[in-house]
C-alpha cells in the first residue's frame, strides 16, 4: 500500500484536457470507474485515462488529494465513517448532505447525485444452515456463531463502521478470531466450508447465483452506501460539460442492476468494458 500511494503522489503535473479516473480494488468498482470513464468519453471532447484498482478508499482519497486522479465512485457511509471520521448516521438524505458539504469544505471535492444503489454490507450465511437453524436474522444467528468460524476483509475489520461495532451491537463471539480474507475469496472460503459466516456485499453478484443467505440488520447498525461520484471542484470549473455528464447518471443503477452487472463479470467472466458499454446503451446512455 505504502508504495502504490508513492507512486501516485510522486510527480504531480499537468496533464493538459486529460481526465483520470479511479477505482477502488474490487469488481464492482471497477465495472463503475468503467461506466463514468466510457460516458465521459461520449459526452465530452476529453482524454480519459483509467487507473483503477487503487487498493481502497484511503488510497483513492491520497490520489485525489495529490491531483493524481480527478474523480472515483464512494460510497456515502464510507465517506462519513471512514474518511470524514464521523459517527454513523441512519437517514440516506442526512448521511449524503453531510459528506457533500464537508467534502467540499474540508477537500475541495464535489460530491455528485448517487447513481441510485445502496451497496450496504452484507452478513452472509451459507443457506443450507439458514435452512437448518431457521435463521434470517443477524440476531437469530448470534446464538449460533461461538460454534462459528468468521471471515472478513481486512478493511471491514479496522473500520469504524464494520466488524467490532457490529459484534458489539449483536453480542457477537465465535469459535476464533475471524480470519482475514482477500475479498474475491470470501463466498468460495464459505461454499466450500472453511468459514461460516462473511461479510460481504450486497449489490455481490454471486448472491443471487449460489445458495448463500443474507442475514437481515435487524438492529439496522449499518449506515447507508449510497454510490456517489466524487469529483475534484477544479476540473468541473475548468471543465463543466464534466458536471452535465455526470449529472446524467444520478439514479441510473438499481441495486437489482447493480447486482446482475457484478455476476455477468465475476460470475460468468464476461469483460468489464463489454458490460459497461452494454449498460450505457440500455439507458440510452451511449
Amino acid at each position: 500500500m505504502c508504495l502504490v500511494l508513492c507512486t501516485l503522489l510522486a510527480g504531480c503535473t499537468h496533464r493538459g484536457e486529460t481526465i483520470v479516473v479511479g477505482s477502488k480494488n474490487f469488481p464492482e468498482q471497477a465495472l463503475l470507474g468503467e461506466i463514468l470513464a466510457q460516458h465521459l468519453e461520449n459526452r465530452t471532447h476529453l482524454r480519459i485515462e483509467r487507473r483503477f484498482y487503487l487498493a481502497g478508499s484511503y488510497i483513492c482519497q491520497q490520489a485525489m488529494l495529490a491531483g493524481r486522479i480527478d474523480t472515483y465512485v464512494e460510497y456515502t457511509g464510507t465517506a462519513l465513517t471512514a474518511i470524514l471520521k464521523e459517527p454513523i448516521q441512519k437517514d440516506p438524505s442526512a448521511v449524503f448532505e453531510k459528506v457533500r458539504t464537508e467534502y467540499a469544505r474540508r477537500f475541495g471535492f464535489e460530491v455528485m447525485p448517487p447513481l441510485g444503489f445502496n451497496n450496504t454490507f452484507a452478513i452472509v450465511i451459507r443457506g443450507e444452515d439458514a435452512r437448518r437453524y431457521d435463521l434470517r436474522t443477524l440476531s437469530d444467528a448470534a446464538r449460533y456463531t461461538p460454534q462459528w468460524r468468521a471471515g472478513f476483509g481486512y478493511e471491514f475489520m479496522e473500520r469504524p463502521d464494520g466488524y467490532k461495532g457490529l459484534a458489539q451491537v449483536y453480542g457477537l463471539k465465535f469459535a476464533g478470531p475471524p480470519t482475514i480474507l482477500d475479498l474475491g475469496l470470501l463466498y468460495r472460503a464459505l461454499l466450500d466450508k472453511q468459514v461460516d459466516l462473511v461479510a460481504g456485499n450486497s449489490t455481490d453478484g454471486l448472491l443471487a447465483a449460489k445458495d448463500l443467505t443474507v442475514l437481515e440488520d435487524d438492529k439496522h447498525y449499518f449506515p447507508p452506501y449510497e454510490a456517489v461520484p466524487v469529483v475534484r471542484e477544479e476540473l468541473l470549473s475548468r471543465y463543466p460539460e464534466v458536471r452535465d455528464a455526470v449529472m446524467e447518471l444520478a439514479g441510473k443503477i438499481s441495486d437489482e442492476e447493480m447486482q446482475k452487472m457484478n455476476y455477468a463479470v465475476v460470475g460468468q467472466g464476461r469483460d468489464t468494458t463489454e458490460v459497461a458499454r452494454e449498460f450505457l446503451r440500455s439507458t440510452g446512455l451511449d
